[in-house]
């Protein structure tokens, strides 16, 4: 993904490089500071959040004096500070309005910086990047995520998709590129929206299992990142998935799902 940068960090007696992209929040347990990343995992440092404030750069907000959070994660703020992941964190809430205005700046800042980095600009350069997804037999698109002046994703714009994302969506391509899906689907639903500003914002790797009311069509999607302030997805129609079953299947099945499928 482009953008990303690293610090390094000595814990449990090695030294890890760390995705900055991939940094929740960081919580102070006396002198230990305990690092928040994508996939539950916690690393545990013994430096001050002054000091990590540093190394991390403009992107996080101390939200009380023993918690730095990362402007990108948070999805909103009210009684609590809630996460794009589902985790919610408690803060000063006589500083609401501070944190509030304090995020706004900072995830313009970082969303206007997309801008500089290498992404495509024409319609043309898009089908040139993903010219070898075309003839694939499933869709697949690149969407751009559209902000509102709060920087929250409010909408998002198809760069690219390929005949069998016409197929899936029941619009012609044409009609599709360059458009944003809520001027196309006027009963859009926003639960999407979340999703794919994780991705997008977020830098995470997503699979939503979901009916969308659009194209009447329950649908399997594969999310990740592809250029800042975009996400890719591979969409499957479920009606239209098999399963090959082998000797291993029930149990790569109940792993997949919790349970054996009926």
């Amino acid at each position: 993904m482009e953008g990303e940068k690293y610090i390094t960090v000595h814990s449990n007696k090695k030294d890890v490089m760390l995705n900055i992209n991939t940094i929740l929040y960081i919580t102070m347990k006396r002198n230990i500071a305990e690092i928040h990343v994508l996939g539950c995992t916690i690393y545990k440092v013994r430096m001050t959040l002054m000091e990590l404030q540093e190394k991390l750069g403009e992107g996080f907000i101390l939200v009380h004096r023993s918690c730095l959070v990362s402007a990108m994660a948070i999805h909103k703020v009210s009684d609590k500070i809630y996460l794009n992941n589902g985790e919610s964190i408690d803060y000063v809430v006589r500083k609401k309005k501070a944190i509030q205005e304090e995020l706004w700046n900072k995830r313009k800042k970082i969303i206007s910086s997309f801008a500089g980095e290498n992404i495509p600009k024409t319609t043309e350069e898009y089908n040139e990047h993903y010219r070898s997804f075309d003839n694939i037999p499933f869709a697949f698109t690149d969407i751009e995520m559209v902000f509102d002046e709060k920087s929250h994703a409010v909408d998002w714009i198809f760069r690219y998709g390929n005949p069998a994302l016409a197929k899936l969506e029941k619009l012609p391509l044409e009609q599709l590129i360059g458009n944003s899906f809520g001027s196309l689907f006027s009963n859009m639903d926003a639960k999407w929206l979340n999703s794919y500003e994780r991705v997008a914002l977020y830098g995470e790797k997503l699979e939503i299992v979901d009916y969308s009311p659009e194209i009447d069509t329950y649908l399997k999607i594969i999310c990740f990142p592809t250029f800042r302030g975009h996400c890719g997805c591979f969409l499957f129609d479920i009606t239209e998935i098999e399963f090959a079953r082998n000797s291993d299947a029930d149990r790569a099945l109940l792993l997949y799902f919790g349970r054996k499928p009926e």
